[in-house]
């Protein structure tokens, strides 16, 4: 399954990258660039090659918060969710709030986040928490939300429960929602333990580049970029594979 999304990546978009990599490489060179200031791609992949023990050491502790953080997003949005389906008036309220907290920009309650929780994983995880809740609690409220009428009225004339109707017509019917949700989410969840790194840490991604910056090293800074986008590209990976094999009736249908 995995080599069959792998499959899916357009040769075209392959080979659009590898000219810009080209490009970059040869415009470094003849410029004459610094190479503190951007090294080519060579100089990054040596750097990659060389410092991959430590880079791997400290993605450890990134995908822990990257891990926990996306799975607490995950729950409070399907809890908040089935929540608004039960009570319209519940959605009227809450809703806009959703909304209202995404014009907050997460740095700055970084202080407070200090403050609360101090410099461990804690802080990692709620600014991931805070990143990934919206889309997968949008996903899934829209998707239940769009559910087929009139098997929920069917269901209610048949004198079955609100949690009834819920659980057997709307969350199936959002299910493909909610994952496209969690594939916008998954690939935020890395970006945000990274960002609540740079608020404090010991030890992760975010710390590595923030050190490799102050030393101006700054093929290490691209290297850690490099495994952050990798790993965020296997969690979509993973959440698509989930997905296919959650609801295959979806993707059934899609290839009729």
């Amino acid at each position: 399954m995995i080599f069959r999304l792998i499959n899916r990546i357009p040769v075209t978009a392959l080979g659009i990258m590898a000219v810009l990599l080209v490009l970059w490489e040869a415009g470094v060179h003849i410029t004459g660039m610094p190479v503190w200031f951007l090294p080519p791609p060579s100089r990054v992949f040596t750097a990659l090659v060389e410092m991959l023990p430590q880079l791997l050491d400290h993605s450890r502790y990134t995908l822990l918060a990257a891990l926990t953080g996306l799975t607490a997003a995950v729950l409070v949005a399907l809890v908040l969710a089935v929540v608004m389906a039960m009570s319209p008036r519940i959605r009227q309220g809450v809703y806009p709030l959703l909304v209202f907290s995404q014009t907050i920009p997460i740095i700055t309650i970084a202080p407070l986040l200090i403050i609360w929780f101090g410099f461990g994983i804690m802080p990692k995880v709620v600014v991931v928490t805070l990143v990934c809740f919206f889309p997968v609690a949008v996903s899934m409220a829209e998707g239940m939300q769009a559910a087929d009428a009139d098997m929920v009225k069917l269901l209610q004339v048949m004198g079955a429960s609100r949690w009834q109707t819920i659980k057997l017509i709307l969350i199936p019917a959002a299910l493909p929602s909610f994952f496209a949700g969690l594939k916008i989410a998954g690939t935020y969840a890395m970006m945000g333990a990274v960002i609540g790194e740079w608020l404090g840490a010991s030890s992760g991604l975010g710390v590595f580049m923030t050190r490799a910056s102050h030393a101006y090293q700054a093929d290490s800074v691209f290297a850690a970029i490099m495994i952050i986008s990798l790993i965020s590209l296997l969690l979509f990976a993973l959440i698509e594979l989930i997905s296919r094999l959650t609801i295959p009736w979806y993707y059934n249908e899609r290839r009729k």
